[in-house]
């Protein structure tokens, strides 16, 4: 069974730091890729950050230099440190998962399509405001 569970959010001022977890289980004997999505309210969920069992990673324009996606030794946590905040961050963001052929990790943590992540956190809001 995967679990997917986000903590850290919460509110920053512009300029600040945050960093969110994903407590996850249920993924680490396949090839996978883990995600963060966020949603900004009358927004499509779209993709921040993703990581693969391979080493595989990708970044949204609008976060590259800014967000760095990292798991923890014992591969049971995945961060997303957050730098430089605008208000333009602020969204719920959510913690995805999808078992994946190793031949296309690459291209699966480059495109962070929604269609393609199948498991899904609850969430946590960040709001970044002065």
């Amino acid at each position: 069974v995967v679990q997917l569970t986000e903590s850290g959010g919460g509110s920053v001022q512009p300029g600040g730091s945050l960093r969110l977890s994903c407590t996850f289980s249920g993924v680490s004997a396949s090839t996978h890729c883990l995600a963060w999505f966020r949603q900004a309210p009358g927004k499509e969920r779209e993709g921040v950050a993703a990581l693969c069992s391979d080493g595989h990673s990708g970044y949204s324009d609008s976060v590259k230099g800014r967000f760095a996606i990292s798991k923890d030794n014992a591969e049971t946590i995945l961060y997303l440190q957050m730098n430089s905040l605008t208000p333009e961050d602020t969204a719920m963001y959510y913690c995805g998962a999808t078992f994946v052929r190793r031949e296309t990790m690459a291209w699966v943590a480059r495109q962070m399509r929604l269609r393609d992540f199948v498991y899904w956190g609850q969430g946590t809001q960040v709001t970044v405001s002065a």
